[in-house]
């Protein structure tokens, strides 16, 4: 329900933290940036993890002013977080959102102090949503092969203007355009099912350098940054093939492995376009090379089953 005197709702998913830890320092770092935000708007600030998720009663203590759903039953529920697991958690922090403006955090993302303004600036002009650039602020191999899979191409400068796409990790919407394509995201928030649905009703993805979020993931271990690519690949695999007969799956599935060096391709010509980063990318190399492996198996199972997992 809308709050007239709210003008920003920020909501924040506990992504990268699992339910048997009680380690919330991604969470906590995120809160304390927003709450360092100069000039910021009336808003108001939700997070939403799974109930299980230990370490979150400190947290309330520390940040009265957070809204904090603790969800019981998740209907996509698995061993572990999983990429509908945080959908599911999305949705439900949209739906709680009283702002004119609703905008989206991950846990691991910590905007800079400018970040509240700026989003309610670019929101000035009609547009139904407005993205950022997303930047690596651990300097570890690994921690940069994770970036650069998940937002290089968010890394700045990212051009200002109109764009196809927008990192649910640094965006924000108007509330009314979230209602006019409420169907996309009534029983969960999924990035691309969301912005195909603006696109088709007319509403314009706007893309700013100057709306910034660094990534902080401090427990990054190769074993489960791997799992994570699978698991998230066949999730997109299998969602992006939605209604697809069983031909233009396989014809997919035959295509997965060649995923690998089109993506290190990719990645690199980024770098080069920023002309940024170079140095971290060549460091994060031998990385890159295995998470875009398990990228290409988890999206072959995807459009080979046709099931999320």
């Amino acid at each position: 329900m809308a709050d007239g005197s709210l003008k920003l709702s920020v909501v924040v998913t506990v992504v990268s933290d699992t339910t048997q830890q009680t380690d919330t320092r991604h969470l906590e770092g995120c809160l304390a940036a927003l709450a360092r935000q100069e000039n910021p708007p009336a808003m108001e600030t939700i997070v939403t993890c799974d109930a299980r998720l230990g370490g979150v009663d400190a947290l309330e203590k520390k940040f009265p002013n957070v809204r904090f759903l603790r969800v019981e039953k998740l209907h996509s529920a698995r061993h572990g977080p999983s990429r509908e697991h945080h959908d599911e958690l999305r949705g439900i922090g949209i739906r709680a959102a009283r702002g004119e403006i609703v905008a989206m955090l991950e846990d691991h993302g910590e905007p800079d102090a400018r970040w509240c303004a700026q989003m309610m600036a670019e929101h000035g002009a009609p547009y139904a949503a407005v993205g950022g650039a997303m930047e690596n602020g651990i300097d570890r191999a690994l921690n940069w092969a994770v970036y650069f899979c998940d937002f290089g191409k968010y890394q700045n400068p990212v051009p200002r203007g109109a764009s196809p796409y927008v990192s649910d990790a640094n965006v924000s919407y108007k509330r009314a355009a979230l209602e006019r394509v409420a169907g996309a995201w009534k029983d969960s928030y999924n990035e691309t099912r969301v912005h195909a649905a603006l696109h088709t009703a007319g509403e314009t993805l706007w893309l700013s350098p100057d709306v910034v979020v660094y990534q902080h993931r401090m427990n990054l271990r190769a074993g489960s940054a791997l799992v994570e690519r699978y698991v998230w690949a066949r999730s997109y695999a299998a969602t992006r093939m939605t209604g697809a007969g069983l031909g233009a799956r396989l014809m997919r599935a035959a295509l997965s492995p060649l995923l690998p060096p089109i993506l290190l391709l990719r990645y690199f010509q980024i770098v080069r376009r920023t002309g940024r980063n170079q140095d971290k990318f060549f460091a994060a190399l031998p990385w890159l090379v295995l998470l875009t492996s398990a990228w290409a198996c988890g999206e072959f199972a995807g459009y080979l089953t046709g099931r999320t997992g």
